[in-house]
């Protein structure tokens, strides 16, 4: 039996739980995930399910995760086990089948003869927005598990590739604040637009000379930066204007705040080098590696830092904005705001040069192999067996679990 599209199916949402996980009940939580896998009729009860065939059911007594639905969804007349209960948590089916899965889910009926049984772990576990393997989430919800269900959710919603300073520093100060703010309905919109005021202070506070106000307020945008997008991932609450205006903010302010720190210097050189020439030459290699990433991408179906282990501990350092901040951060505290600059500037043409070898090596590679790249983290057996220490690493962000 063909797979059906998402947009053809429905779900239809069965059980209760009275336990609110960020302050999202269970049915609001299904309803969010459902409509972000593409499902367009979401019903609680069988007769608002319109004409789909195809049927996502799921059991509000259990915790999803998108990963989860998404992998169930295309597995035709399957139902997915709660291994520890070894109950039936969700089901993918065709209409017919529908009055028997409701009662075995519902009830504790004969599951229906014929169909196959999945645990979790059987179902893709490699999330490429998030760069990173685990299995699918499902867990039973029980008001005693709260604050256990509510970590797993913020730390699934950690990217496992990125840089150090978001995955060491962030995570619990983050954790406390998305906290805060989904007790008292801040949403991740609201996060993304101060922090963009943030942004504007901070490029104001470079230009003028105020180097450590403007460090304090680009510390606190970036602080924000990670809280946005977990607040918008454990509330399900994410959204394409969200998305265009955290990864357009992300994408262009950098630049920015480097020209106008050296402007800020108020001198034509800065450790023997000639300003103007150094705001070029920032401004150039950040565009540069920007679009050497984006090139990577034509090359397969992961992005440059999630292909080999390599690349995900380049992440860690390469010429993004926490690492530069720390750059700035310490020359300056040493007195030194013109060599702060010039290690920024020295380290963006650095991390873009060698962004630029790993582009011809892995093209080469392409064009060798005649197979399109793919992460080193997509089978995770062989991941974990061949570089374990890089798997300890990338395969999750362990601290924000704790």
């Amino acid at each position: 039996m063909p797979v059906a599209p998402a947009a053809t199916a429905a779900a239809l949402i069965v059980g209760a739980s009275p336990c609110r996980l960020w302050e999202l009940d269970a049915h609001e939580r299904l309803r969010r995930q459902c409509a972000q896998v593409g499902i367009r009729h979401i019903a609680e009860t069988p007769d608002g399910l319109g004409e789909a065939q195809q049927l996502l059911v799921v059991d509000a007594r259990f915790l999803f995760e998108l990963l989860t639905l998404r992998g169930l969804l295309a597995q035709p007349d399957a139902l997915l086990i709660h291994p520890a209960s070894n109950r039936v948590a969700a089901a993918s089916v065709a209409r017919e089948r529908l009055v028997a899965v409701v009662a075995c889910m519902r009830d504790g009926a004969a599951r229906p003869p014929g169909m196959r049984l999945l645990a979790p772990a059987e179902l893709a576990g490699y999330d490429r927005n998030l760069r990173k393997t685990s299995p699918p989430l499902l867990e039973a919800v029980t008001p005693d598990r709260r604050a256990e269900l509510e970590a797993l959710l913020y730390g699934n919603a950690y990217k496992g590739i990125t840089d150090f300073v978001t995955k060491w520093w962030w995570p619990r100060p983050a954790r406390a604040i998305v906290g805060w703010c989904a007790r008292f309905g801040i949403t991740p919109n609201m996060v993304t637009l101060l922090g963009f005021v943030l942004v504007l202070a901070a490029t104001y506070a470079f230009y003028r000379g105020a180097f450590a106000l403007g460090l304090a307020c680009g510390w606190l945008m970036t602080l924000l930066d990670t809280v946005d997008g977990k607040l918008a991932r454990v509330s399900v609450a994410s959204s394409r204007v969200g998305h265009i205006l955290d990864h357009g903010i992300d994408l262009l302010h950098p630049p920015f705040w480097y020209i106008a720190w050296g402007l800020g210097l108020g001198t034509a050189y800065a450790a023997g080098f000639q300003v103007e020439l150094l705001c070029w030459l920032v401004g150039a290699g950040y565009v540069a590696g920007r679009l050497i990433e984006a090139a990577f991408h034509q090359l397969g179906h992961c992005g440059m830092f999630s292909w080999r282990p390599f690349d995900a501990w380049f992440r860690l350092v390469t010429a993004r904005r926490n690492p530069c901040l720390i750059i700035l951060t310490l020359a300056t505290a040493a007195g030194r705001a013109d060599l702060a600059f010039v290690g920024v500037v020295g380290w963006t043409l650095a991390s873009s040069a060698i962004a630029f070898l790993r582009l011809l090596y892995a093209a080469g590679v392409r064009w060798r192999s005649g197979q399109a790249l793919d992460s080193w983290l997509k089978d995770g057996e062989s991941a974990a067996r061949d570089h374990p220490r890089a798997w300890r690493t990338f395969s999750a962000t362990r601290g924000a679990y704790r």
